[in-house]
C-alpha cells in the first residue's frame, strides 16, 4: 500500500475528507479494520489458508482436543459453519476426528502433527503480515498499540 492510499483519496469534487470526519477514532478504526483484513486474508491464501483454519488450529493447539461446538465457541466461529471449516483442514489432514467416548453422537477434534506444523508456518505468516501492517511503529509503540486495543475491546466485551 502506498502512502497515498494509506491518506483519504480526494474524491471526484477535489474535496478532502473533512478534518472532523478523518480525526474521529471510530472512522480511523475502521479505516485500518479494512486494510488489515485485506492484508491478512491475502497473506494467509498465499498460504493456502484463511483466517478460520487459523482461529481452529490455534485453539486446539493452545486449549486441547474440543467438540464442534467447544471450537465454535473458542474461535467464533458460527455453529453454522464450523462443520465447513473443519471439513477444509480434516481434508487437509491438519486435524483428526474420533467419536467422543462419554457421547457417542458427538466428534472430538484433535489437531494431527501436520496441523501443527502447518499452525508454526501460518505464526510466521502473520508475524510478517503484522510487521508489516504496524510498519510506521517502533517495538514499543506496537505493544502500547496492542495493549490499548485490547483493553478497548475488553471493556466493550463485557458491556455487550
Amino acid at each position: 500500500m502506498t502512502g497515498a492510499e494509506g491518506r483519504d483519496i480526494l474524491d471526484e469534487g477535489a474535496r478532502k475528507t473533512p478534518d472532523r470526519l478523518s480525526r474521529r477514532a471510530s472512522r480511523l478504526l475502521s479505516q485500518l479494520t479494512v486494510r488489515s483484513d485485506r492484508l491478512i486474508t491475502e497473506g494467509l491464501a498465499r498460504a493456502d489458508a484463511r483466517k478460520w483454519h487459523y482461529a481452529v488450529l490455534a485453539s486446539l493447539q493452545d486449549h486441547g482436543p474440543g467438540s464442534q461446538a467447544e471450537l465454535s465457541g473458542r474461535s467464533g466461529i458460527y455453529r453454522s459453519d464450523i462443520v465447513g471449516v473443519l471439513n477444509e483442514l480434516s481434508e487437509r489432514d491438519l486435524i483428526e476426528r474420533a467419536p467422543d467416548p462419554t457421547d457417542r453422537r458427538r466428534n472430538i477434534i484433535t489437531i494431527s502433527d501436520r496441523g501443527s506444523r502447518h499452525l508454526r508456518l501460518l505464526d510466521k505468516v502473520l508475524d510478517d503480515l503484522h510487521d508489516e501492517l504496524l510498519a510506521p511503529l517502533g517495538p514499543d509503540e506496537r505493544d502500547r498499540f496492542v495493549q490499548v486495543l485490547t483493553r478497548l475491546l475488553d471493556h466493550h466485551t463485557r458491556i455487550s
